[in-house]
Parts: structure tokens; C-alpha cells; sequence
């Protein structure tokens, strides 16, 4: 039964042993395109896997699939395939990204994917620092260029003290729990009338870390340069995947074993959530380089998504699920425009840069305002449904004051968005951009259409983000 319930697991990571082999032995300079085909059929067979995967618990308690699993599993692949699809065009128009980039990409979903089956603190760990450990060499692949090795040697260090903070707050929980499995903290917390103070203690920790790897303000202080200075395909999947699997994380644990302690956190997340909100939206005003700018709002948006954590109801989760769907595919589309962006092949990432592109490329110019008005939340674009039902979750839950801080920075943050579409449409245009590669247009257009008629799967996917939430209760 263990092995049936890791299948994709063991499949993804035994496929990126051969393919890492297979580069290694390929001559150098033509590896990059075969590793990057291999690892995009290594994650479809993965999805696959994932879908007909049993339910069920595994490795003595450490290892669970249910609804919640494969939802944050299959997010987490669809960010990856993204990324890699827009890593085939960055460097065929920019220069030879090394071909491990895929096989990292791999490896760091392979981490996601554990730690949203992670029944237990310890899988929770593994899984978070694989993830990470691939993530801080993407960041700094592109040895030669100063701004790459800059970002990874900030993700690394702020992520190393993210990562002992959370193990502080692990070995805090298991102390005054007596086990690190979740089921048995359920019941431990369940059982006792008085939580110790060391227990609640822990638990800030474990929230600590985990915001870090959100993004969330007070933790956010590694994003802006990081996404500036990765290359833009690392950032697009930076941007998704771990993210999906930190939410996993902060809810399986959250809603799960410390469900019933949610009068005691759920304060800390309203804070963290309108903070975030706020950060997000007033720091990405005065930005002139549009990575940083996606980097604020990656902070925002977080804090949007946590307003269903902070709601601590079944809605709730089921918004902020919704939500990270929505973000996935307008987050995608937009990193695939900036992808784009380049002139006699020399990556350009200036917002000034996009001026006069609904002229010089119109259909590059029509997928970024889509994205645009779909972060902003305007209706019947996919962003509308996700602040929609998050939103409300926490009417449902009576946080007003916390709606009154999402709706101040919807306002606030509809801003700088539209400010990317007004360069693009009326500013005096710059020199056109190359002709995009294929791949790179391929993936702004299927996103952009997926934003467009998000509501026809709205349905399905709300059903899909329904029975995951549920799987958390049960």
C-alpha cells in the first residue's frame, strides 16, 4: 500500500535520476531541450498518477493522499510544466539556461508534492527543504550574471533562518505534544482542557516559518530582489508551485491538528493577512521594474488567499483553493509576457520597456490585460471569482475589519495595474520586442483564454476545492 500511495512520488523522482543522468552524458550544449521535453512528460505521466491515485494513509502515519493532496499536487505540476515550457523560450532567445534547470524544477516539485501528503512535522520538513534546496540554486543558475547569484544568496540565508525557525517550532510541538503525527497532536489538543503555553508557542513558529515561504509581510523581505533577480522563468515558478505547497502546509496543519486551537492563531493570521494586503498594494506603487512590481504583488495576494485561512471554516479553505487556482493561471500569463520581453535578445524588464506594445504586438499587449484586470478582480475574469469567494468566507466568519483592509487595497492595487495598461496602450511606443518563442506564446495564450473563460470550469474546479477542504476535516 506505501508503495501505491508514493507512485507519483517514486515515479518523479526516479524519472529525474535518468534524466539528470541522460544530461550528463549528452554532449554539452544540446542537453537543455531533451532534459526540458523529459521533465514536461515526466510531469504529465505524474499528473496522471496523481488523479488515480487511492486515498489512504502510509508509511506508519507519515504519508497521506486524499482530495486536498491531489489538488495542491496537480497545481503544483501545472506551475512547473509552465515554467519549464517558458524556460525553453528564455533560452532560445536569450542564452543556454544549464540543463539541470528542469531536472531542479523537478526535484523541487517533488518536495511540494511530499510536503501536501505530509501527515506528519517531520514529512512536512523534508518535503519544505527538499523543495527549497533545489529553489535556492535556480535562483543563482545563471552563475555569470551577478543579479542571479545575488538572489540565490538571499533566498539561501533568509530561507536557512526560516527553516530553523520552523524546526524550532517542530520541536516545541513534539515536546509538548509527545509525537510529531498529526492525528495524535489532533487528539492530544483535543483531549487537554489547558494548552501549554509552549505548545501555542510552537505553533507561532510554525506560522513564522511557513509565512516566509509565503511571501506574507513581516516575512516578505527576500521577494523583491529574488524575483528581480532570477531568471524570469525560476521567478514564474517561484511564483506558484512553492507557494501552493506552503499553503498546503499552513493549511493541513492549520485546519488539521490544530483546528480546535484556532481562537488562538487565527488573530496572527488576520494580522499577517491585512498586512500583507496592505505591504502588497502601497509598495508596488513607485516600482519602474515590472518583476520587482509582480513581487509586491505576489505579497498582496498572498494576503488575499490567507483571508480563508483566517476565516477557519470549510468555505474558507475552499476560497483560498480557489483562489490559488485563479492566481496560478494569471501569474502564469503575465510571466509569460515578461518572458517576452526582449530586444536583439537581451532580456528587458523596465515597465517603460512595455510601452507602445498594443501596437507593436497586440496579441502579446491583449494577454497582459487580461491578466491585468483579473488580478485586479473585475468581473467575469478568473481573479473576480477567486477574491469573490474568499472574500466572502470572511463575511461568513464576521472578519469585517479584515474586508474593510482587502477592499482599501483592491482599490489601492488597481492602481498599478492599470498603469501597466495605460504604458502599454497610450504611452509613446519603444522599440518593438523580438518575436517571441513558441513556447513562450503558446503559454500566454493558453493562460489568457484560461482567464477569460475561467467560469466555464468554475464549476468543477469549485467542486474539486470542496471535497479538498472537506478531506481536512475528516
Amino acid at each position: 500500500m506505501n508503495w501505491i500511495l508514493a507512485a507519483p512520488e517514486i515515479f518523479l523522482a526516479v524519472s529525474g535520476l535518468l534524466i539528470l543522468s541522460a544530461g550528463v552524458l549528452t554532449k554539452k550544449g544540446h542537453a537543455f531541450l531533451p532534459s526540458a521535453t523529459l521533465s514536461i512528460a515526466a510531469f504529465v505521466v505524474t499528473g496522471f498518477l496523481v488523479a488515480l491515485s487511492p486515498g489512504g494513509v502510509g508509511y506508519e502515519g507519515l504519508f497521506v493522499v486524499d482530495a486536498f493532496a491531489r489538488f495542491i499536487k496537480l497545481l503544483a505540476i501545472v506551475g512547473a510544466v509552465v515554467s519549464i515550457a517558458l524556460s525553453v523560450g528564455y533560452t532560445s532567445e536569450h542564452r543556454e539556461l544549464p540543463f539541470e534547470t528542469p531536472v531542479l524544477v523537478l526535484f523541487s516539485t517533488l518536495g511540494a508534492m511530499v510536503m501536501a501528503s505530509s501527515a506528519s512535522l517531520m514529512t512536512l520538513f523534508v518535503g519544505l527543504e527538499l523543495s527549497s534546496l533545489a529553489i535556492y540554486v535556480l535562483c543563482a543558475i545563471e552563475r555569470d550574471r551577478l543579479g542571479s547569484a545575488e538572489a540565490g544568496l538571499k533566498y539561501f540565508i533568509l530561507g536557512s533562518l526560516a527553516s530553523g525557525l520552523l524546526l524550532y517550532g517542530v520541536s516545541l510541538v513534539y515536546g509538548y505534544a509527545g509525537t510529531m503525527e498529526y492525528a495524535p497532536i489532533a487528539a492530544e489538543i483535543n483531549g487537554n482542557g489547558i494548552l501549554p503555553l509552549g505548545l501555542v508557542i510552537g505553533v507561532v513558529f510554525l506560522i513564522v516559518g511557513l509565512a516566509f515561504k509565503l511571501s506574507a509581510v513581516p516575512f516578505h523581505m527576500w521577494t523583491p530582489d529574488v524575483y528581480q533577480g532570477a531568471p524570469t522563468p525560476i521567478t514564474a515558478y517561484m511564483a506558484g508551485a512553492p507557494k501552493f505547497a506552503a499553503f498546503a502546509l499552513i493549511l493541513r496543519v492549520m485546519m488539521g491538528p490544530f483546528g480546535a486551537m484556532s481562537p488562538r492563531w487565527q488573530m496572527l493570521i488576520e494580522v499577517i493577512s491585512a498586512l500583507s494586503m496592505l505591504f502588497g498594494a502601497f509598495a508596488a506603487i513607485p516600482q519602474t521594474n515590472i518583476k520587482r512590481l509582480m513581487a509586491y504583488s505576489s505579497i498582496g495576494h498572498m494576503g488575499y488567499a490567507m483571508m480563508g485561512l483566517a476565516a477557519a471554516s470549510p468555505a474558507g479553505t475552499t476560497g483560498t483553493l480557489v483562489y490559488l487556482t485563479t492566481y496560478l493561471i494569471m501569474n502564469a500569463g503575465t510571466f509569460g509576457v515578461i518572458t517576452a520581453m526582449r530586444r536583439r535578445g537581451h532580456e528587458v524588464s523596465e515597465i517603460s520597456d512595455i510601452a507602445g506594445l498594443g501596437r507593436n504586438n497586440p496579441g502579446l499587449a491583449l494577454v497582459l490585460v487580461i491578466c491585468m484586470f483579473s488580478m485586479i478582480g473585475v468581473p467575469p475574469l478568473a481573479g473576480f471569482f477567486g477574491k469573490f469567494m474568499v472574500f466572502a468566507a470572511a463575511w461568513n466568519a464576521g472578519l469585517y475589519p479584515l474586508i474593510a483592509v482587502g477592499a482599501v487595497s483592491a482599490v489601492v492595487g488597481a492602481f498599478y495595474y492599470l498603469r501597466i495598461v495605460k504604458v502599454a496602450y497610450f504611452d509613446p511606443a519603444a522599440p518593438a520586442f523580438d518575436h517571441p518563442a513558441p513556447s513562450v506564446s503558446f503559454v500566454s495564450i493558453a493562460m489568457g483564454l484560461a482567464t477569460v473563460l475561467f467560469l466555464i470550469g468554475l464549476g468543477p474546479i469549485s467542486d474539486a476545492a470542496q471535497a479538498a477542504a472537506q478531506a481536512l476535516i475528516d
